[in-house]
């Protein structure tokens, strides 16, 4: 087997050390570059902990009123973990029916936007997700969206026991709201 030799012209004294610091200050301001704007994970936090009342484990009925004819009643856990260190909210819903059977299963997340010094949730729900802005109120919180000509909104409160209790209203045009979800939750012990 042959060697083949190949041969670099001369160095220049420092010809490395400029190559290097090049190549470092490339890399420090792509790295720069691909950061998102400082924000300040204390900021964030804090503001998630005004949602650490759901934090827990939750089950009790729900009723689900889908229009014309009977209103399907099912039986509602959701199970609500702060994730990252307290920086996101995880939600995980399931409604069960009489014969054990899964109706019903989404999964959200809630976190903290502080550019925008609001709340913000995605839901997902069969195979779709939407994003929504989350309002957090005193003994609970209220968010909603679009879905088609509809105005879907999702209140929850805590009742004077401590209870979740949640409803979700649609307002189709024209119409006046109507409730089509109600569920009154109990905390695991």
């Amino acid at each position: 087997m042959k060697r083949i030799r190949i041969a670099f012209p001369p160095r220049k004294k420092g010809f490395l050390a400029t190559v290097a610091a090049a190549a470092m200050a490339i890399s420090s301001a792509t790295a720069i570059a691909q950061q998102p704007a400082t924000t300040s994970v204390d900021v964030q936090r804090e503001a998630m902990r005004k949602l650490s009342f759901l934090a827990g484990n939750w089950s009790g009925p729900v009723t689900v009123m889908p229009g014309p004819g009977d209103p399907l009643q099912l039986t509602q856990t959701e199970s609500v973990q702060f994730r990252l260190d307290g920086l996101i909210l995880l939600i995980e819903g399931k409604s069960v029916g009489g014969d054990g059977k899964t109706r019903f299963e989404a999964l959200a997340t809630i976190a903290y936007d502080e550019a925008a010094g609001k709340y913000r949730i995605r839901a997902y729900n069969g195979g779709h997700y939407l994003d929504a802005e989350l309002a957090v109120l005193p003994d609970g919180f209220s968010w909603g969206f679009e879905g088609g000509p509809a105005h879907i909104v999702n209140t929850m409160h805590l009742t004077p026991k401590g209870q979740w209790q949640e409803t979700t209203e649609v307002t189709m045009p024209n119409n006046p709201p109507r409730q089509s979800v109600e569920m009154l939750l109990d905390r695991a012990k």
